[in-house]
Parts: C-alpha cells; sequence; structure tokens
C-alpha cells in the first residue's frame, strides 16, 4: 500500500440554501456522512455544519478522484434523509462544493473549526474561504458568515 497523507476540508450547501437540517436528526446525518467517507477509505476527522450546510474534513485516498469521493458521499446522505429521516420535503444537496486542502500541522485547527461550526456562525466568527462552495461563487452569492 502506498504512504500518503492528503487533507482537506470539504463544504457543500443544501439545495438553495434552504434551513433543512433538522438540530434532530443532524448528528444521524453526520454519521451517515462519516461512515460513507469510511467506506470509501477515507479517514475521517470532523463532520460539522448548520441547518444549510455540512463541513468534512478528511484525508482522501489518491486511488480515488476527490469528486467522486465527495459525490458518493454527498449521495448517500441525501438518500438517508430521504429514505430514513423521510421529511416532508425533497432533501437535495446543491449540485457543486467547496474543497480546500491543508498540511498536516493545520488539521488540529481545522477539526475545532468545524466542530464549532454553530458558535462560529451565531457570534459571526466564520472563515469565509471554509464556507465556499462553488453555486456561491458561480452565483455571486455571499458566503453564510
Amino acid at each position: 500500500m502506498p504512504y500518503w497523507r492528503l487533507f482537506y476540508h470539504m463544504t457543500w450547501s443544501t439545495k438553495n440554501r434552504m434551513l433543512w437540517i433538522d438540530p434532530e436528526w443532524e448528528s444521524s446525518l453526520h454519521n451517515v456522512i462519516a461512515a460513507k467517507a469510511a467506506e470509501l477509505r477515507g479517514m475521517v476527522y470532523a463532520v460539522g455544519g448548520i441547518e444549510d450546510h455540512v463541513h468534512l474534513v478528511a484525508s482522501v485516498p489518491p486511488s480515488i478522484a476527490l469528486s467522486e469521493f465527495i459525490g458518493q458521499v454527498k449521495g448517500n446522505s441525501s438518500h438517508f434523509v430521504n429514505h430514513e429521516i423521510k421529511p416532508d420535503y425533497h432533501f437535495a444537496w446543491q449540485g457543486q462544493y467547496g474543497v480546500v486542502s491543508f498540511g498536516g500541522k493545520q488539521l488540529d485547527t481545522v477539526v475545532k473549526y468545524v466542530k464549532n461550526q454553530r458558535e462560529h456562525h451565531t457570534a459571526g466568527t466564520a472563515i469565509t474561504f471554509l464556507e465556499t462552495d462553488e453555486d456561491s461563487i458561480v452565483s455571486g452569492e455571499k458566503p453564510p458568515g
């Protein structure tokens, strides 16, 4: 097995930034995201978010493209919400995502940031480049924070 140390911070939003992620089942959603990432041989360090988006901090093996990895995690998690949680709306993610790579020395800082999402958004201390997904850039929307 080849040696690799690749750290990524990924984020994606609910469709149209709808406030669809209910705090009652948010941790179950995060667990499903982490489980799928691990199934794909990713090493998960943190999952967090608020009502309209999630963050995933993980190492992704070079044997799978990031787009494939994120696509499978997003697809599996939306399937979970629609078929297990069964909200009274059709849950969906935005089509795009944001990803930032970082070094191992920043891992603890990024993990802490993701685990404290609610506090960062409440206090207005969200870090813009870690909150941006492609849909926000393309549409010209200002990222949350």
